[in-house]
């Protein structure tokens, strides 16, 4: 909740409504979950905050450290559904550590999207605001534990589910996050991903905020896009584009792209070349994912040459695209790669 809608909740129950602002910023400033931490309250609201379960922290399950850094985390939700974060740290020389951690915002996914592992095991539920939300506190909190001076600095919300169809609980999470008394991440340090649902990007477009929208394209072709994405046959490609259309024109903010190259799928050059006309006029970021592995999807990684080559002609083409540095793989937490634990321990991942 928002400091205002925790001192009304306050004021509702008998207590002042600026104890709002003093809990908001405990929980969203200071990472502080534990209520008897929260000094500058009297003793009754504390005990009253543990007594009503106010604070529900979710539950770590499991946590996973790549080689390079990256941190999954699995966590247990109230009902025994489980989610998972990434935590991903870059050091930048001369400049302060970026912490990017990237968020779920669904209990499985209901798009199916062929080479992505939560699609597999199907769709449970959204997550709520303070499901969302309390990845970050808790790992926040953790981290806070070994280093005072912890700070998530970047959003991506490209974890479990399809952010659009959760749209609600994700602009409350935004607000919470970016509010000024509280973690104040910069909107520009925000990006949220679809696949492609057009009535979400369409009040994306119209919110007039500065977070980032990223699609995940991943196919230039109709039958393509609709055989590996099944979303793209209520939101066709068509149509899609043009919804990326309108959110230029409106808001002159420049689409990312996600492409994942699939071997002797949509990594021909043809490809390529279909790729930078349908984007030859627009400001894209176009990010090219070699993509990763997940068992049950038959899809492979290109050979490094083809990879090579499909950069190369659409930078020919004058494409800004990049290859997305890949993180966290040996852990399974990839993009495409996250899953909940039932179906983790299947395959261990």
């Amino acid at each position: 909740m928002l400091p205002e809608e925790i001192g009304d909740y306050l004021q509702r129950h008998g207590h002042p409504k600026y104890r709002g602002k003093q809990i908001f910023a405990w929980l969203q400033a200071q990472a502080v979950v534990n209520s008897e931490e929260m000094t500058d309250l009297p003793q009754s609201l504390r005990k009253e905050i543990v007594e009503e379960k106010l604070l529900k922290p979710l539950q770590i399950e499991k946590k996973q450290i790549s080689r390079d850094g990256t941190e999954k985390y699995l966590w247990k939700l109230e009902d025994n559904e489980f989610i998972e974060t990434v935590l991903m740290p870059y050091q930048r020389q001369q400049s302060r550590q970026r912490v990017t951690l990237c968020l779920s915002t669904q209990v499985g996914c209901p798009l199916a999207c062929k080479f992505c592992a939560t699609g597999k095991e199907g769709f449970t539920r959204n997550l709520t605001t303070a499901e969302i939300v309390g990845q970050v506190l808790d790992i926040t909190a953790e981290k806070r534990k070994q280093d005072d001076d912890f700070k998530v600095t970047n959003i991506v919300f490209m974890g479990m589910g399809e952010p659009l169809l959760n749209y609600d609980a994700v602009k409350k999470a935004i607000q919470i996050l970016t509010h000024p008394q509280g973690q104040a991440i910069g909107q520009r340090r925000i990006t949220v991903s679809t696949a492609g649902i057009i009535p979400g990007i369409d009040r994306f477009t119209d919110e007039g905020w500065e977070v980032n929208l990223a699609l995940s394209l991943h196919a230039v072709d109709e039958a393509l896009r609709s055989a590996w994405m099944p979303v793209n046959q209520r939101y066709p490609l068509s149509a899609l584009l043009q919804a990326c259309k309108r959110y230029w024109e409106k808001t002159r903010r420049r689409l990312s792209v996600e492409y994942a190259l699939i071997a002797g799928v949509n990594d021909k050059l043809e490809d390529a070349k279909k790729l930078a006309h349908i984007f030859h006029r627009w400001p894209i970021h176009l990010n090219i994912i070699p993509v990763n592995p997940v068992q049950e999807s038959g899809a492979q990684r290109p050979a490094q040459e083809s990879l090579r080559k499909f950069v190369q002609e659409l930078k020919g083409r004058g494409l800004e695209a990049v290859i997305r540095e890949e993180r966290g793989t040996d852990i399974d937490a990839a993009c495409g790669q996250l899953r909940s634990k039932k179906q983790s321990e299947k395959g261990e991942a």
